[in-house]
Formats: C-alpha cells, structure tokens, sequence
C-alpha cells in the first residue's frame, strides 16, 4: 500500500511542473482598439469596435489566438491626427502590441509611424488612403480596399451610367476626403467629362450657402462629394431648400443611417460606394445573428472589415505559433485567411490582393439598395 502512493506521488511530482509549464505559457494579449468614440465620425467608430469584439469573442471561445485569450481595450482619437498619435504612444507605453485601427486616414498614418518604429502591428479595418502603405514598412496593414480603387469605381459609373455634362467635385481637405475627390476627378477626366470645379469645405462647417450659390452659377448637373457625412448632410439638406436639385454621389465616409437623419428627405437617391453588404451574405448569417442577439447593427460598412482584422491576426498567430508581432507579420503576408469578407490575402505593402467596392442607391429612410 505504501509503495502504491508513493508511486502516485512521484508520479504526480513528476507531471506537476510539465501541466504548470503549460498554463504559464498561456497568456492574455491584448489588442487596442483605436478609433473615434466621440466626435462627428463616433458612429463609425461604433461600427469598428463592436465588429473587433466579436471577433475576439468568437475566437476565444475556439480557443484563443495559439492558445493565448484575447482581450480588446478600446482608445479614443475622435479622428483627430494629434489626438491619435497621443493615443499611439500610450498604446506602446501601455505594452499593446496589436491595434486594429485607426479608423480615419489623416489619423491612422501618423499613429502608423509610431507604431512602426515601436514593433507594433496594426490592421486598420477602414482607412482607404494609397498613402499609408506606401512607405514600405512590415506592420501595417488593411482589410479594407484603397481609394485608388474606389475612385475609379465611382468614376466608371459616373462615366458609363450617369454622363454628366458639367461636375462639381467638392472635398473636406482632409487626407481621406481631398485624396478620393482627386482620384474620381482623375477618372472623369481622362474621359472628357468637365470638372467645372474642384474645391474644398472646412470640416465643421455648417453654412454652405456660398458654396450652393457657386455650384448654381456653375449650373452643374452632377456633384461627387469626398468626405464624411456630417457636412455632405448639410450641403444636401441646403440645396434641396435653395432649389439646387441635382444628383450627389459620396464614398463609404458618407454611407451612415445619421446622413438621413441630418438630410431627411434630400438624401433620397444619393449615390454612395460602400464595401459589399456582407451582413447580406448568407454565409454570414449565424454571425449576424449573434450581432443581433447583442443588439447590435452588423451593416454598418466597417463592422466585417473590423472582425476580418482580428481574425486574420489570430489565425496568423496559430500559424506562426508566436505572438511576436513580426513572426506574426510574416504570417499575414505569407498565407490566405478564409474570414467573413472572403479569402483574404495581403500584398508586400499590406494592402489586400483583391477588394471589391459596390454602388449603392441611399434612401431616405436609412437602407441602400444595390445598383448593378
């Protein structure tokens, strides 16, 4: 009996330190989250981060990113350029070394420079600007298309589908704003379509009288707005009431349900480019369901594109059995990730091989429906 337990107990002694050197090879990473909670772009903020909590949960209860648990930790920039780069720096101090984010291209690309230097890896779920990936560094990354896509694909239709006359391209002079205006004015340019006039608003704004009568002095008959849609609610809203009644088209920036509530009826056919409804995809129906559950809207343009990011991070994890931002990096770059947004795979810039933007008709009402 004695040499039993004293078996069992050597046994136990021997095992004992393998099962501990386990559990503490486990550990929680976390993952900033940064973008806008307040501010005029809060609402797409919103989108981002709840598309990254799921996606940290879904991937917890599969048992975590090489077995490591996951836990997002939310940072404010209100899309403010200074404000995030405070906000990268206290990432790095904090000893964060994974964000998904930014979300508005004037502040991700400063935050990215810090976030470089410090071995940090980001994948922004939103920022479209060509100029973020551009400066050939290993850790940033996107899981969204680039302006230099959806330019053009708001261009081709403006070309083929609408054959304007005389346009006006308007801008907020931000990173975002003026760099898609440019592209689609490029486009319409090198296809003999007038651009009678290319000018800037101050984001904040809220009286567009001067620039109304401008365009009506210019008797355009199409107008592309690049921006967000707090001043292009305005500018449709004072139109409709100054009796300039022509067509408006916008980017993903212009494509939330608070235009209407700022435009009401004279966002009514207002075009916008906006990622594939993927929240329509019926592959996506049990994670729309959970979005649901929560109470929460899986439509918005970013909320896909953000679980996308995590996951991708995740999956690279267990494919590099590492957590090392730059093993991991090597990863991202290296393999394809089936995620809710399609097969993804990246580019030596980070940017994704493949990504598709949609035309869609707005309705006052808040919905969209797609234009073939």
């Amino acid at each position: 009996m004695i040499k039993k337990i004293t078996k069992t107990v050597a046994a136990l002694v021997i095992t004992a330190p393998i099962l501990s050197s386990t559990l503490a090879s486990a550990e929680t990473i976390k993952i900033a989250l940064a973008g806008p909670v307040t501010g005029p772009v809060a609402q797409y903020g919103d989108m981002q981060f709840i598309g990254a909590k799921m996606a940290i949960e879904q991937v917890n209860k599969m048992g975590g990113a090489n077995s490591n648990t996951l836990e997002g930790v939310v940072y404010d920039d209100a899309c403010d350029p200074k404000q995030a780069v405070a906000v990268a720096n206290k990432i790095v101090n904090d000893g964060i070394r994974y964000v998904i984010g930014h979300l508005c291209s004037n502040s991700t690309q400063p935050a990215s420079d810090i976030y470089e230097d410090e071995g940090v890896l980001m994948v922004t779920a939103a920022s479209t600007n060509p100029d973020i990936t551009t400066r050939g560094y290993n850790l940033v990354f996107r899981t969204i298309g680039l302006d230099s896509l959806q330019g053009p694909t708001a261009g081709k239709f403006i070309v083929e589908k609408i054959k304007p006359k005389r346009v006006a391209i308007i801008h907020d002079k931000q990173q975002y704003g003026e760099g898609i205006a440019t592209a689609v004015k490029n486009v319409l340019e090198k296809n003999n379509i007038s651009v009678v006039l290319f000018e800037g608003v101050t984001s904040g704004d809220k009286d567009f009288s001067a620039l109304i009568a401008k365009l009506k002095k210019e008797n355009v008959d199409f107008i592309y707005y690049g921006g967000y849609h707090p001043e292009l609610g305005l500018i449709l809203r004072q139109s409709a009431e100054k009796g300039l009644n022509v067509q408006f088209m916008g980017p993903e920036g212009v494509g939330n349900k608070d235009i209407s509530a700022i435009a009401g009826k004279a966002s009514e056919g207002l075009l916008v480019t906006l990622p594939k409804s993927f929240d329509e995809d019926p592959e996506n129906a049990k994670l729309v369901k959970a979005f649901k559950e929560k109470g929460q809207d899986p439509s918005g343009p970013f909320v896909f594109t953000a679980y996308s990011a995590v996951q991708v991070i995740a999956d690279s994890m267990n494919i590099a059995k590492s957590s090392e931002p730059e093993t991991v990096a090597k990863a991202l770059r290296n393999n394809q990730f089936k995620t809710p947004t399609g097969t993804l795979a990246f580019d030596k810039k980070g940017d994704l091989k493949d990504f598709s933007f949609v035309v869609y008709k707005w309705h006052a009402d808040g919905s969209k429906s797609i234009l073939k």
